[in-house]
């Protein structure tokens, strides 16, 4: 990950500027930083793969054959990434090594390396299946998928920061106000938390404010500008809305 230190919530930062350095020579920082980005976005991929008609064990294979080519090769550098998001990048990249495995889709092509990066099949698999059925294409998909599992990682930093400091019991209760449909039941969490419900209404607020900044500090890791920055959540919120 980034040497720069972490940010607020106790997190490290990856830059994309720091990936795109990986395509112009074997630098181990830089390799790093691609394999901690593709471990953490690989899911919409997958979600990528299956909507382009493939069954799952294609999928699954698909899916590691282009992650063991875009860390052991440098096949990635040729690409335009200079001004281009990381979630771009992916998708352009898996669209080239689909088109290169069309006729040759098997392990024993990929020479059985070992990928350097976890992944949980099981879970994707679950997910795609809980995707409600529609006529979006794979790349609206793929959009929609990336986004989610970016507001669930940030959520996911949010609640580490909250149990590192010894407020797990908090979070579990107030996670509800980020996603509850409606009015949001404030006197009954109150009263599962022991405290008043003003209390509660802003410790809710706060968890808010430190989700809307580990989202913000989230989309900042895959954009190579800041500025860059609310135009990428503006982009992932319309994905998530269509």
């Amino acid at each position: 990950m980034s040497t720069t230190g972490p940010d607020r919530l106790g997190f490290a930062r990856t830059r994309w500027s720091l990936v795109l350095a990986a395509g112009r020579g074997a630098d181990p920082v830089a390799r790093a930083a691609l394999s901690e980005l593709c471990a953490a976005y690989w899911m919409p991929l997958y979600h990528y793969v299956r909507r382009r008609g493939h069954e799952r064990a294609t999928a699954e294979d698909l899916v590691q054959g282009f992650f063991l080519r875009l860390l052991e090769r440098d096949d990635f550098a040729t690409l335009d990434a200079e001004r281009g998001r990381f979630r771009a990048f992916l998708l352009t990249a898996l669209k080239h090594y689909l088109a290169d495995e069309h006729d040759r889709r098997t392990a024993e092509k990929r020479g059985g390396g070992r990928l350097p990066i976890a992944r949980d099949f099981e879970r994707a698999d679950s997910k795609w299946r809980l995707e409600p059925a529609t006529d979006a294409t794979p790349d609206k998909a793929y959009e929609r998928a990336f986004a989610e599992e970016l507001l669930a990682r940030a959520l996911q930093h949010v609640e580490a920061d909250y149990a590192a400091r010894g407020e797990a019991r908090a979070f579990g209760v107030l996670v509800a106000t980020l996603t509850a449909p409606g009015e949001v039941p404030y006197r009954a969490l109150a009263d599962e938390l022991g405290a008043t419900e003003g209390a509660v209404k802003v410790a809710a607020h706060r968890l808010r404010e430190r989700w809307r900044i580990a989202l913000r500090e989230e989309v900042a890791r895959l954009v190579d500008d800041p500025a860059e920055v609310d135009e990428e959540l503006a982009a992932l919120f319309a994905a998530l809305a269509g």
